[in-house]
């Protein structure tokens, strides 16, 4: 079977949406693909959130001596925005990619544990929810996203603030390591009769490193947070220096979590555009191991250099001079990449559609960050750089360039596979450029704001500093990025609404998420598919038998309440832990276990 019969075969839509159906079958499902639509939906509607803090704290500095906002509210605005944009923004939409694409990448009808699936979306959830409810209670975190000791101690912030903060983020670990977990398990075990691990998709691939990071550093956080939960319910003193305790401590148990957490949100962009710059430059991605292994080294690597966020501390030369000497290094590997993506459209036939046009930004913007991230590799600038608003720029560079634009170039080109239909071209580029200029504006004048000595997290600044106009640029951009997504979100609803149909493969893409119906139906595949190659759909010899089908005969695990069930216990727990009250913290704790015992005896099918 040819490719091109292949995708004649597919080409039918399936005959019921797989997306059809009230609000409880929403609440119920256990299909990847409408958790991943969940998680999608809940991120940009917390990113708009994060942005919406973000435009403020950039109107409240566009003017020197600006009162716009108190001092306590900026404090709560950069902390819930820190906190909003990774947990609740890109590390969701990270994982609504994950959700799915990976089991139609390798071949699969669904995740190893779907109804754990379920239960790590509605967790986050909960989780979010927890952290967002503080600005309603009036206690918003204000401590920033770090939450340094001894700032977190009930001596410094004696209200419930912190206390939002701590619940929330534990809430949301649980729910990434049952993500990780059960993704870890489904790419080892659940792949495609011949598709080894070195015909893997490298965006399964990322998928893969990116879920072990998580299993290996989300425990560690988890204890930080643990440790602060007892010393701020039940008078311990681990991070408190007049009990014996230690403040640093925190610091080193928070970066080594918090270094890896980079990686958990920029690998996954590395899969993302090691897909889309083969399949618009119609050639194989240049050395394909080597993309694979240099994302294996910087996983490995990224433990070992959380410190170059601590070189102010005063560790001393030994210390400093090592996480210098592993920082610098871990910029080896990220380069290996950056060189083989450009090596990989050198020569090629280019298609210059909307997604590559995020490719290739993502390859200039991230580059820019990581160059300048190498400066902060060096005690001596680090010292003059930290906590000023150059590391600010870097940052961004790096997660906004890097992370949210991969993010966008992968939206452009998986639409047509989740929805049927076709992003608008012309509205998609001028989306693109709105938000690459709008990005630059913001975000380079923060460089020279920085190098002239402006700190960050503070919320004015005098007049005689001379930062006025670098300040006001960097505003004008951010209400230029503003523009972008507003115009964006215009596009997704009319591509949504009256969008051109998408035929099976819009991209002559070559990997198996496009042998098959837009959007896929329920069950994926008909007949689970063959791989004898890297690229099966650009081998015709690949014999993937792959049908559109009618799903007769193949099981497919029941919708199920209690994930979500269980998860509104571990919300009442959450709850209950914020307000220090232990009657709603058992209940919750009842409603839990109830649900997972329920859960655990509900009939398979």
């Amino acid at each position: 079977m040819t490719t091109r019969a292949m995708g004649a075969t597919a080409a039918a839509a399936p005959a019921v949406s797989p997306y059809a159906g009230g609000v409880w079958s929403w609440i119920t499902t256990v299909d990847h693909k409408r958790i991943a639509i969940l998680y999608g939906v809940s991120a940009f509607v917390f990113f708009l959130l994060g942005g919406i803090e973000a435009l403020i704290i950039r109107t409240q500095l566009a003017v020197p001596n600006n009162d716009l906002v108190t001092a306590q509210t900026y404090n709560e605005l950069f902390t819930m925005h820190g906190t909003t944009m990774i947990f609740l923004a890109i590390m969701p939409l990270n994982a609504m990619y994950f959700n799915y694409l990976v089991p139609l990448m390798i071949g699969a009808r669904d995740v190893a544990f779907p109804r754990l699936n379920a239960f790590s979306y509605w967790v986050f959830l909960a989780g979010a929810l927890v952290l967002n409810w503080s600005w309603i209670a009036g206690a918003a975190p204000d401590t920033g996203w770090f939450g340094y000791a001894n700032l977190t101690s009930p001596q410094y912030s004696p209200g419930k603030s912190v206390d939002y903060w701590l619940v929330g983020l534990q809430i949301l670990g649980v729910s990434s390591l049952a993500s990780a977990f059960n993704f870890i398990v489904t790419i080892v075990n659940l792949r495609a009769p011949g598709m080894r691990l070195m015909r893997m998709p490298p965006f399964v691939w990322m998928t893969l490193i990116t879920n072990v990071l998580v299993a290996l550093a989300f425990p560690v956080v988890t204890v930080a947070l643990i440790l602060l939960t007892f010393d701020r319910y039940f008078g311990t003193h681990f991070y408190i220096p007049q009990g014996g305790g230690d403040p640093v401590l925190w610091q080193h148990l928070f970066w080594v979590f918090g270094h890896p957490e980079v990686y958990i949100l920029i690998l996954p962009a590395f899969g993302i555009i090691s897909e889309v710059l083969p399949t618009f430059a119609r050639k194989p991605l240049f050395g394909y191991p080597f993309v694979i292994l240099s994302g294996i080294g910087i996983a490995v690597l990224g433990f070992g250099v959380w410190a170059h966020h601590m070189f102010a501390v005063g560790m001393g030369p030994l210390a400093d001079a090592i996480f210098a000497v592993t920082t610098m290094a871990i910029a080896i590997p990220t380069g290996v990449k950056i060189f083989n993506w450009l090596a990989t459209l050198w020569g090629g036939s280019i298609a210059m559609r909307t997604p590559l046009l995020y490719g290739v930004a993502f390859i200039a913007m991230f580059t820019m960050g990581g160059l300048s991230g190498v400066h902060h590799a060096s005690p001596p600038a680090d010292l003059q750089q930290t906590d000023t608003y150059y590391i600010v720029a870097h940052f961004h560079y790096v997660l906004f360039g890097g992370a949210l634009f991969a993010l966008l170039g992968g939206f452009h080109y998986w639409f047509p596979k989740m929805t049927g239909k076709m992003l608008d071209e012309k509205l998609g580029k001028v989306v693109f450029w709105l938000a690459l200029i709008g990005f630059n504006l913001t975000f380079f004048p923060m460089h020279m704001i920085g190098l002239l000595g402006m700190p960050r997290r503070i919320y004015t600044y005098h007049e005689e500093l001379g930062l006025g106009g670098l300040n006001m640029a960097s505003t004008i951009g951010a209400f230029v990025l503003m523009l972008a997504f507003l115009v964006f979100i215009w596009t997704l609803m009319k591509s949504l609404r009256s969008g051109d149909r998408a035929p099976v493969n819009p991209w002559d893409a070559p990997t198996l998420e496009w042998s098959i119906p837009s959007p896929p139906p329920a069950y994926n595949f008909a007949v689970v598919p063959t791989v004898q190659s890297r690229y099966p759909l650009w081998e015709e010899r690949s014999q993937t038998g792959v049908t559109a089908g009618d799903g007769h005969g193949i099981h497919l695990p029941n919708p199920s309440f209690w994930p979500a069930f269980a998860a509104v216990g571990l919300l009442a727990m959450g709850a209950g832990g914020v307000s220090h009250s232990v009657p709603v913290f058992l209940t919750g704790v009842g409603i839990m276990l109830a649900g997972f015992f329920a859960w655990a005896f509900e009939p398979a099918s």
